[in-house]
């Protein structure tokens, strides 16, 4: 910060920390409350359910997952003092992770559920999906410790 107004850096830094914390707290209340309920749902009205689901969460999620990508790149090209460079790529790594996740495992599995309830397709839906909360946790924990190296780089700078 200089004179109040924050740098890009630190505001890159600062938008990428809150979006991971953010996603990572939206991904484990999925995991461990909302997927596991979808076995009490009921047949009956199931696919609707997951219609209904797959609509409202991808109105929340879907744009934290833009602006997270958006910030994880510009991460890259604006690293703030103190971050390594293997940080930022490890984090747009954990990203492609989460990204190619969701495409390939549990948007599929989702498809399925949509047509109605299906034991195989949840089982793989929630025991799967541990790929994304344990790599939006990781974003989460790096990013927090990014931030921690780059408030050390400030003040090493302002303390010669």
């Amino acid at each position: 910060m200089n004179g109040g107004v924050m740098n890009p850096q630190s505001a890159v830094l600062v938008a990428n920390v809150a979006l991971a914390w953010f996603l990572a707290g939206l991904i484990w209340t999925i995991q461990v409350v909302h997927y596991p309920l979808f076995a009490r749902v009921g047949r009956e009205g199931f696919a609707a359910y997951e219609q209904a689901h797959a609509h409202l969460i991808t109105m929340v999620v879907g744009p934290a997952m833009l602006a997270e990508l958006l910030a994880a790149v510009a991460l890259v090209a604006l690293r703030p003092r103190g971050v390594p460079a293997w940080a930022a790529w490890a984090l747009i790594a954990l990203l492609a992770a989460i990204w190619a996740s969701t495409a390939f495992i549990q948007v599929p599995c989702h498809n399925v559920l949509s047509r109605g309830f299906d034991a195989d397709a949840h089982a793989r839906l929630v025991s799967t999906n541990w790929i994304r909360t344990v790599a939006w946790s990781a974003r989460a924990l790096l990013l927090a410790w990014c931030g921690w190296k780059a408030l050390e780089a400030a003040a090493a700078g302002a303390n010669p």
